[in-house]
């Protein structure tokens, strides 16, 4: 077994997570004699953290950078004081994976939602139609996170026909390639079962917008009602954010759940890899382009056009990927202007040879 996962089970703190790795890695600090702990809750500069002794208040004062990406959050392994009023974290350990997303502002900033989780849960509501788009959203970012992804149907209790059911799940599968796709009721205890057996005894976070139900969700998975749930509205599904903070919760069986408030936007934020894999087959299909910086327009020898003319590749998804890719490009180029500007003048190059190829092909040359 690996030493990084390697549990240590005589530590009060291995229900959370805790392992030789992290015992190795915090090693210095305990030559300080400060004190191990996870991060349960952050708010506003002060966090709760869990420690073998309990739950207790620390302040992040000492461990606030000017990059948001370096800010404590929920899902960290911290050092702190062992006494003192208020205590603080006086250091935090490397992460083994981070959830981040491109914040609403235009300061070209990214948010980490939760550190060192092993599953990211994509929670769907069954109860409205799928956005196929977003869930590819979703799914770039935790990739890109270094967790494995699973997406989670929920509210299947609402879809009364197994074929429709069927044709529903089939569905989110072409657009989740590698990602197991499961459905659940939590209100009626269907598949939640199963969904507790393959996140095992890791950390998992738990996305989705609001009215998803990730609530009960997570009440369902964590054995009791910690979170508080609320109704959605019948006319679009949609529901208050009943969640307001990232919140580390144990389970009963092992393992630890973070659940996270509605997300109402989900921005890329530098996810190349992650979106490569979410559209593997369009990758693998742009290796066999006659150009090797094909745009997948109109470009003559195109995989991809040909693949999509065949009806191998839905238009749709095609359109999904080439949105994402743009995007991602143009949130690495925000801080960067000569990348911005590269960026763009290859759009336009690539948009004219394109014309010039769909011209040419018009007039039978």
């Amino acid at each position: 077994m690996n030493l990084s996962t390697s549990p240590a089970p005589s530590h009060p703190l291995a229900t959370y997570g805790w392992d030789e790795g992290w015992a190795a890695q915090f090693a210095v600090h305990a030559e300080r004699g400060l004190l191990p702990g996870r991060v349960v809750r952050v708010d506003r500069g002060q966090c709760d953290v869990v420690t073998g002794d309990g739950v207790v208040r620390a302040d992040t004062a000492f461990v606030t950078p000017h990059d948001p990406l370096r800010v404590v959050c929920t899902g960290d392994w911290v050092a702190l004081d062992t006494d003192g009023n208020p205590r603080y974290v006086r250091a935090y350990l490397p992460r083994r994976t981070a959830f981040v997303r491109s914040t609403s502002s235009k300061r070209s900033e990214g948010q980490i939602l939760a550190a060192n989780v092993d599953h990211a849960i994509v929670a769907l509501s069954l109860a409205v139609e799928l956005d196929l788009g977003r869930v590819e959203r979703f799914l770039a970012l935790a990739w890109q996170s270094g967790a494995q992804p699973v997406v989670v149907l929920t509210k299947a209790d609402l879809v009364t026909d197994p074929a429709t059911l069927a044709y529903l799940v089939e569905d989110v599968e072409k657009s989740a390639p590698g990602v197991p796709v499961l459905t659940a009721s939590a209100m009626a205890g269907q598949g939640v079962g199963e969904l507790a057996a393959l996140l095992g005894r890791g950390t998992s976070v738990l996305l989705g917008a609001s009215g998803a139900g990730k609530s009960t969700l997570a009440n369902a998975l964590v054995g009791e009602d910690v979170m508080d749930v609320r109704a959605t509205r019948d006319m679009d599904g949609k529901g208050r954010h009943t969640t307001t903070t990232r919140n580390l919760l144990p389970r009963p069986g092992g393992g630890v759940l973070i659940d996270t408030p509605g997300l109402r936007g989900v921005g890329l934020w530098d996810a190349g890899q992650g979106v490569g894999q979410v559209f593997a087959e369009i990758e693998e299909l742009a290796g066999h382009c006659r150009f090797q910086d094909c745009a997948h327009e109109r470009e003559p020898g195109c995989a991809v056009l040909d693949a999509v003319e065949n009806g191998e590749l839905p238009v749709r998804r095609l359109d999904s990927y080439r949105k994402l890719v743009r995007e991602n490009q143009w949130i690495v180029a925000k801080s960067d202007a000569r990348l911005r500007g590269d960026i763009r003048d290859d759009w336009q190059r690539k948009e004219a040879a394109g014309r010039a190829a769909g011209r040419a092909k018009r007039a039978g040359w």
